[in-house]
């Protein structure tokens, strides 16, 4: 093998990087072929050194590659200068915070969307800032190589989906009561504000490790601005069955959506996760089946959770009642020693039986929804949530152009000027600067909002360990 000349094959790549036409290479897919092809054809290199510029290359795609996925992308960035933080009062100016980590969140076709959009946006946008149990956004940027719009949100270290992945043998049923706490109180103040999540589930739900806190995130934009009439946009398993019949998101819909949170806070695993085809579990809500509950739930946990996911609306606890209880039973645990769960792999037979190439993401995914026709909501019988899992059926799987009602809207990307009202929250680009394509080709790691992600499997069949002790929450509290 040839000596390989380093500087030779960082100018290469340079070079590389400078004939990109961005209006022409627009993702990074593209961007690496381009610069790839343009390698090979360096007269200036050897073989051995075009072989060094590729794998250079393939390092930077790799950290930096799209997962598959839903409408919204993310990046995470480096925000140069950083946040206004303190008056300096003796020069008359804000200071700056200097470098941070953001994400970087797109918003597709926002030109089409009507003044309602707008003005909930704006809404959304304001409760994050002034509440700190909600993500922050921080106003806008834009991609400079397409021109589309980004929001400029707080960074956190980890979801709720992967935390609960990664961490459930180690979760003590204390953390799991703080965890289904923290939701609640920042849903509570969502609530205050007269506002609607609409998309709960545990890929928006973020950890931050040095406030050791969980935060409600995508408030106010989630799914398409162009989605069809009669569709939902939303994660499956965590949509309320009335409004999978056609009813409107409500406070009620958000609560059932915390009600399957905490069940996958309980269980550790996402809700329904053998049911691949859409329309079946759709059906299977409506009619009231629910996931199974195991006997180390704590009763009043257990209680609240029913309430929750109530298949009448208006049985549901508000979340001023929920926030209250939850507290209670929060306060009621800070007394008591950290007891690990006992969660016996026995209580969720499922989760053993999951194989190693099980590899449907399905339903992590939040997407659009079209259900058609949809009888009025139930709750089952104990009897009738009995057969529905011990008859495995939940787990057949149906092939997706049988019957797959979900459908993604393919729209044509013609742009035209924001509008009045979006400009109003874009950030200065003379005061906070991105630094634009830097920061977009070098310092950014792009995947999907929606965590469709196929290496995301819950296929561990030791997620719950049959050695960890009990902790009894009083039935009486």
């Amino acid at each position: 093998m040839s000596t390989i000349r380093k500087e030779f094959v960082y100018a290469a790549i340079n070079r590389a990087n400078m004939l990109i036409d961005y209006n022409i290479y627009d993702d990074i897919h593209k961007q690496n072929k381009f610069m790839q092809h343009t390698i090979l054809l360096d007269n200036s290199l050897t073989d051995d050194e075009r072989d060094e510029a590729i794998k250079i290359l393939n390092i930077d795609y790799d950290r930096n590659k799209v997962r598959s996925g839903g409408f919204s992308e993310i990046y995470t960035s480096t925000w140069i200068d950083g946040e206004y933080e303190e008056w300096d009062s003796k020069n008359h100016q804000l200071i700056k915070s200097g470098t941070i980590d953001v994400v970087l969140k797109s918003l597709e076709n926002v030109e089409s969307a009507d003044q309602s959009w707008f003005k909930e946006a704006i809404s959304h946008l304001t409760i994050g800032n002034i509440y700190e149990e909600i993500v922050r956004c921080n106003g806008l940027t834009r991609n400079p190589s397409n021109g589309n719009y980004m929001l400029v949100i707080d960074r956190m270290d980890n979801d709720l989906r992967n935390y609960l992945r990664l961490n459930y043998n180690k979760i003590t049923w204390k953390e799991k009561i703080k965890i289904t706490y923290e939701i609640t109180n920042a849903l509570w103040f969502i609530h205050k504000e007269n506002a609607i999540h609409r998309d709960l589930h545990s890929g928006n739900i973020l950890y931050s490790e040095i406030n050791d806190s969980w935060y409600i995130s995508d408030l106010g934009f989630c799914g398409p601005v162009d989605k069809p009439s009669k569709s939902i946009y939303g994660n499956l398993p965590y949509i309320a069955p009335e409004v999978i019949a056609g009813k409107e998101f409500t406070f009620a819909s958000d609560i059932y959506s915390v009600a399957m949170l905490m069940w996958e806070i309980s269980s550790g695993q996402p809700p329904f996760i053998h049911c691949e085809n859409d329309y079946y579990l759709a059906m299977n809500i409506i009619n009231g089946m629910r996931p199974r509950i195991g006997s180390e739930i704590p009763l009043k946990y257990r209680i609240l959770m029913e309430q929750c996911w109530n298949a009448i609306p208006s049985e549901r606890l508000d979340i001023y009642t929920l926030c209250d209880e939850m507290s209670e039973i929060h306060l009621l645990c800070q007394d008591r020693p950290d007891e690990l769960t006992q969660s016996k792999a026995k209580e969720y037979p499922e989760i053993n039986e999951i194989s190693s190439n099980y590899t449907s993401s399905r339903l992590f995914t939040s997407k659009v929804h079209q259900f058609e026709n949809f009888p009025e909501p139930k709750n089952a019988t104990e009897e009738e949530q009995e057969a529905f899992h011990s008859s495995k059926s939940y787990s057949f799987n149906i092939p997706y152009n049988v019957e797959d009602f979900g459908s993604k809207i393919l729209k044509d990307n013609n742009k035209s000027d924001l509008s009045k009202e979006f400009n109003k929250l874009q950030i200065n680009d003379n005061q906070n600067n991105y630094n634009g394509e830097k920061i977009l080709s070098q310092q950014m790691m792009k995947h999907y909002i929606d965590t469709d992600d196929e290496n995301e499997i819950y296929n561990n069949p030791n997620l719950h360990s049959e050695e960890q002790d009990e902790l009894n929450i009083p039935d009486d509290i």
